[in-house]
């Protein structure tokens, strides 16, 4: 059987890192929208609900509350030093701010950016060589903090009255 890949360079890179890392046992921290493998990735890493703890050997796994994901600023760097007090020597993730990815990879943890689907297919994906370290972040700083969602800043001239004016 013969197999083509297209991108062979990032393929290679892809795999070496993922071997470097020893292959047969890595701990993965994978940011998730529930407490499973099947659960859906979360796309905010520093805002996720949780991150599983996954063992790619078994897919064993343990799930961590992401006590930051209701900070005003500086969740990405929390939730870079949770997941890497908890072992993680990669993150599988949606997106990821330039703080958080900086404090990965200075702890030594590749960032797998740009995924979806469910945890397992994910973790999959990583240990049959299909994902590529991230280089850098994808998103600029504070993208998906609780400040975006709020509607105005009360700093506008628009009085708050609605349509009617207040009448």
């Amino acid at each position: 059987m013969l197999v083509v890949v297209k991108n062979f360079p990032a393929f290679l890179n892809s795999y070496e890192s993922f071997q470097t890392k020893g292959n047969s046992k890595m701990k993965v921290a994978v940011s998730s929208s529930g407490q499973d493998l099947y659960s859906p990735i979360d796309p905010r890493f520093g805002r996720c609900a949780y991150f599983l703890m996954v063992e790619t050997d078994d897919m064993s796994f343990k799930v961590f509350d992401n006590q930051s994901a209701a900070l005003g600023g500086g969740a990405g760097i929390q939730s870079a030093q949770l997941v890497v007090s908890k072992g993680a020597k990669a993150v599988i993730t949606g997106n990821c701010g330039p703080n958080a990815v900086k404090a990965l990879s200075a702890a030594g943890t590749d960032v797998y950016l740009g995924n979806s689907g469910t945890v397992q297919e994910a973790v999959q994906k990583l240990k049959n060589g299909a994902l590529t370290p991230a280089a850098k972040a994808d998103v600029s700083e504070q993208v998906g903090s609780p400040r975006e969602s709020v509607a105005g800043r009360g700093m506008g001239m628009g009085r708050g009255r609605g349509r009617s004016g207040g009448r």
